[in-house]
């Protein structure tokens, strides 16, 4: 089996045990979850920074040792503070492939409907930007972001 289909079964298996509990999170043991889809356990981890990350909506709390387990749950954030946290993480600038990843997991968790990220994604692209050049270009793509996603919250 490739990487790939091993860290979509990875990530499918948490996401499955996540929604499957009452308390609103899993806990597992990255040992027993390398051991169940014989990988190494880096490939758990792999897993959890890029699947279920905080800008993704999730929390990751780690115990290591004897017994050691991972506790990974779904943050249940308003939209303003879903926004606040994905402008945090942009910074001062952002290239095309942030930008629409930070749009996509607003649409996927409710905050923004599909049609207004496609044309947030849109006017952030480097199509749009195409007159800038690399630095400035992202950093306008940040700002231009920041922006429409301040003013979606806005009251």
């Amino acid at each position: 089996m490739n990487k790939t289909a091993t860290t979509d079964l990875i990530a499918n298996f948490i996401q499955s045990a996540i929604d499957a509990s009452t308390e609103g999170f899993a806990e597992l043991q990255r040992s027993a979850l390398a051991e169940m889809f014989s990988c190494v356990p880096s490939q758990i981890n792999y897993v959890l920074s890029t699947r279920f990350s905080p800008e993704r909506g999730f929390s990751v709390e780690s115990r290591r040792g004897g017994g050691g387990y991972i506790r990974i749950a779904k943050v249940h954030e308003s939209a303003r503070e879903s926004v606040m946290n994905a402008l945090d993480s942009l910074g001062d600038a952002a290239d095309a492939t942030a930008a629409e990843t930070t749009l996509r997991n607003l649409s996927e968790s409710g905050v923004l409907d599909k049609l207004t990220a496609r044309m947030m994604i849109a006017a952030t692209g480097n199509s749009a930007l195409k007159s800038l050049e690399g630095e400035q270009r992202d950093q306008i793509r940040a700002s231009i972001l920041k922006h429409m996603l301040v003013s979606y919250v806005s009251e």
